[in-house]
């Protein structure tokens, strides 16, 4: 397993079975109250660019129940703020932390990062990829379904840095994608060429999300306007409307169809509060499960840099 986790392919299909099974028997443990402290003695930095509640709190929960330390470091508050080089702060953290978890705008800081860095850098979510929600996204469908294989799961709305993501994920493990998103909001053509020349998942795009969600076991949504694209929400509600996740759309789903959405949503948007609230959501635990991903995955980063 590679130090650094930037995306979803520094990841092979061993490793994310091994966190993910690790993560639920993690899960099984907590509700067991079986302790397990392997991180005594470690601190992490959490770099966070970008507000955050759910990635916040699970990673410092996580490490805290791993025995570990945690610093939140807001780049205001650093010397980030007054253009000191990223390959400087790199090598300074490395010297007092043993992990550092980047939640920011840029993809090309967090490689910055990553390069400098002799410590485990992971992605929290760049504009490109969120390959920690996706984890636990796939961690959520494993313990509700009991396996990704053979399940039809659809992405509907914004070709974005969660889908992206979704993207690597399906190519690794082989899953069966399709992804509706309105014509000018499709996903990265990069990402999806890697996807369809490394993997083996078989991953179609539509801009018709009927056609993603016929028969789907999965369904995946996401906010219309992500953190820095606020004054395109009034556009972006007129072309994304017909991909509201609602009542009508899943008529053409699995009876058994769950619901997912990464959070935090916007009721009547992107998905209807009685979707959101309904028995077909998994939201609630899809969010208590990054706790449990990020404890697997924060074992195994710091661990691997110490054998």
């Amino acid at each position: 397993m590679k130090q650094n986790i930037l995306n979803l392919w520094d990841l092979t299909r061993y490793d994310i079975e091994d966190i993910i099974q690790s993560a639920l028997s993690l899960k099984k443990d907590r509700k067991k109250f079986v302790g397990h402290q392997p991180l005594i003695g470690k601190t992490i930095g959490l770099l966070f660019e970008k507000a955050s509640t759910r990635t916040r709190i699970s990673f410092e929960t996580a490490m805290n129940q791993l025995g570990g330390s945690v610093i939140y470091l807001n780049p205001s508050d650093t010397q980030i703020s007054r253009n000191e080089p990223i390959k400087d702060t790199a090598r300074v953290l490395s010297g007092y932390l043993d992990a550092i978890v980047i939640r920011t705008y840029s993809q090309e800081i967090i490689e910055e990062m990553a390069r400098w860095s002799n410590i485990p850098v992971i992605n929290a979510l760049t504009d490109m990829y969120h390959p920690c929600q996706i984890l636990s996204d796939v961690m959520t469908i494993m313990e509700k379904l009991n396996s990704c294989v053979d399940l039809n799961i659809a992405w509907v709305g914004d070709g974005n840095n969660v889908a992206h993501s979704w993207i690597n994920i399906a190519a690794i493990l082989g899953l069966n994608l399709t992804l509706a998103c309105p014509k000018d909001y499709m996903p990265s053509p990069k990402v999806i060429k890697k996807a369809q020349e490394k993997g083996t998942g078989t991953i179609k795009i539509t801009t018709d999300p009927i056609e993603a969600v016929t028969n789907a076991d999965v369904i995946n949504t996401d906010v219309w306007a992500s953190m820095g694209q606020e004054s395109e929400l009034d556009v972006r509600k007129q072309i994304f409307q017909p991909y509201q996740v609602n009542h009508s759309l899943l008529n053409h789903a699995s009876d058994q169809v769950i619901i997912m959405h990464c959070l935090p949503a916007h009721r009547g948007e992107e998905i209807t509060d009685e979707i959101l609230e309904g028995h077909h959501s998994v939201v609630w635990k899809q969010a208590e499960n990054k706790m449990y991903l990020h404890k697997a995955l924060l074992e195994k980063v710091i661990n691997n840099k110490n054998e």
